[in-house]
Formats: structure tokens, sequence, C-alpha cells
């Protein structure tokens, strides 16, 4: 079963919930809506695109069925763990069959009949239902959107046939417009409107932290000459001369030789080492915030009108 990005106006009120938030099953916000993806096979809507992520910038495939939407935006039948550990997949191209097969078996899904009362599609538990192959199989949720499709269809075709009998009825009565409006009435019912959806890319930058380097503190002994003074004290002689009084002098006195020996004292400087701790080195670390420019290329579409009818536009 392949699917493509759906283009088309014929799910306007699906493409008006892009961008609008979408919710699980408990009521827990998943992220914001950007795609809408259909089925080959009959072009209804089968998954939704999920932008999660701090950014939005991870985008996951949400099955369609059973969801429904309201004032507070889209909510699916599947839960939160169930769409984080959903396969990543490309949302820019064609899904492929196995790609498709990988989601299918990631929800519980089945692609050929109901599910079974016991196992609803989004619990892991798969349906017992004929399983499908190829581009012709049909998940259940679009046989159930294509039977009421075609109720609703059948239901327009008997009014359109009632109100056709009902004015063949009164036509003797009733006046029948003629000329410009009649001709107003024809163009007005093949009137009609399509529209395409532009899309574009748009920068979004976060921020991650890094490993930038490393600050080291390496402490090692260096040597150097250190001069400090020492007061020092040392002994020095002084010779004094005086003569004697006649008390002192002895009467006895007599001639010889005679020696008087003075020890003399000094200080010298005695140098001691010892460590001290005289200083306390602190690394911290502070967050400095900057702004950065970053530059990427986006890509954008254009819409581009050709008019091969050579008729001007008003």
């Amino acid at each position: 079963m392949n699917t493509r990005p759906d283009s088309t106006s014929m799910h306007q009120d699906l493409a008006s919930l892009i961008g609008h938030n979408v919710y699980d099953s408990q009521g827990n916000k998943l992220g914001t809506a950007g795609r809408i993806y259909t089925s080959d096979a009959n072009g209804a809507p089968e998954w939704v695109t999920v932008k999660t992520g701090l950014f939005g910038n991870k985008e996951s495939f949400v099955p369609l069925n059973d969801a429904s939407a309201d004032d507070k935006g889209l909510h699916v039948a599947v839960s939160k763990d169930q769409v984080k550990d959903a396969p990543l997949l490309d949302a820019d191209g064609h899904l492929s069959n196995a790609e498709t097969g990988e989601l299918y078996r990631h929800y519980g899904l089945t692609r050929g009949g109901p599910a079974p009362a016991g196992g609803q599609p989004g619990t892991g538990q798969p349906g017992t239902g004929q399983q499908g192959t190829g581009r012709d199989a049909v998940p259940p949720q679009r046989t159930q959107m294509d039977a009421d499709a075609a109720q609703r269809t059948q239901a327009g075709m008997k009014t359109q046939a009632d109100m056709n009998t009902q004015a063949g009825m009164n036509q003797d009565t009733t006046a029948r417009p003629t000329g410009r409006e009649a001709a107003a009435a024809q163009g007005a019912d093949h009137a009609h409107t399509q529209s395409m959806l532009r899309s574009e890319e748009q920068l979004s930058a976060g921020a991650e932290m890094v490993e930038a380097g490393r600050v080291r503190l390496h402490k090692h002994v260096v040597t150097t000459q250190q001069q400090i003074t020492v007061p020092i004290r040392r002994e020095e002689v002084h010779v004094t001369r005086e003569p004697i009084t006649a008390e002192e002098a002895r009467t006895d006195a007599q001639l010889g030789d005679e020696e008087l020996e003075v020890v003399l004292h000094e200080e010298r400087p005695i140098v001691t080492k010892k460590v001290v701790q005289v200083e306390r080195v602190t690394v911290n670390t502070e967050m400095i915030q900057e702004n950065r420019e970053v530059t990427d290329t986006v890509r954008h579409e254009e819409i581009e009108i050709e008019d091969d009818t050579k008729r001007p536009r008003s």
C-alpha cells in the first residue's frame, strides 16, 4: 500500500488543522499537525505527520483512524508512547509498501477487514480481519469512510431526484427563468472552486551542549633566590689605659712577663626552611549567554498560473 501527501481540496477540513495541536487518546499534547497523507487506492486520509520535539524538528506518522477534531485541535486514537517510538520515516516524499507496512505493524493495525472487539487500532493488538496485500489493500478506517461517503452520495441522489420530480409536477404553476437569468443559473451550477496549498521551509534553531575544551591546574616546584636581613651581635675589644692611685700601687711589685687572654663571641646567621600555605587557587565555571548568527538554506513553493484560454482574467 503506497500513500502520498494530500494536495487537493477534497480534504480541506483536515488541511485546515495543519499547524494546530494534536492530542493523544489520553488528552496529552503530542505536537502540531504537519502533513496529511492519503491512500493511493481511494484517496482517503490515512496518516498525519506530527511535529514533536523541543523545536518541532522530529516528524512522526500517526494514523487517522477514529480521529476527531474540535476547537482545541486534532485528537487521535493512539498513545503518546506509541508516537514517540514510531518508525522514523521521511515525511517529504511518497511512502513505500515497506514503510506503510512498518507503520501498520507498529500501531497494531491491519490492512484489511475490521478490527476485532478485543484488538483496537493503536493498542498493539492486531485485528483478525483478512490481511490485504498489494496496492488494493484498504485499511478498516478507509473502508468505513468509503461506505459513509457512498451512503451520503446515494442520499444526495435521492434528494435531487425528489426535487426534480417535484419541479416537474409544478411546472405549470412555477415561472421558469429565461434569458440572462437562465444563463446565470446554469453558470452557477457549473461553478466550482479548487485550491492548492503552498508550503515553505522555515528555520528553527536550538542549541546543544558540547565539550569546548578543558582547563587544568598543575602544581610544580620552582627554585628562586630569596634575600632577608638578619640582625646579629658580636663582641669587640676596647683597650683602656688609666693611671692607678698610690693606694693601689704595690710596694713589692716586680718586673716580669704576663699574659691575659680574652675570648670574643659573635652571632652567626642560621638559615632554616619551613613549608607554609600562602594562597588558594580556585577554578569556577560561569555560563555566558551570547547571540550567534546561523545561516542555512530554506526552500519554498511558488505557484504559477498557466491559462491557455487566452482570455483576460478579471
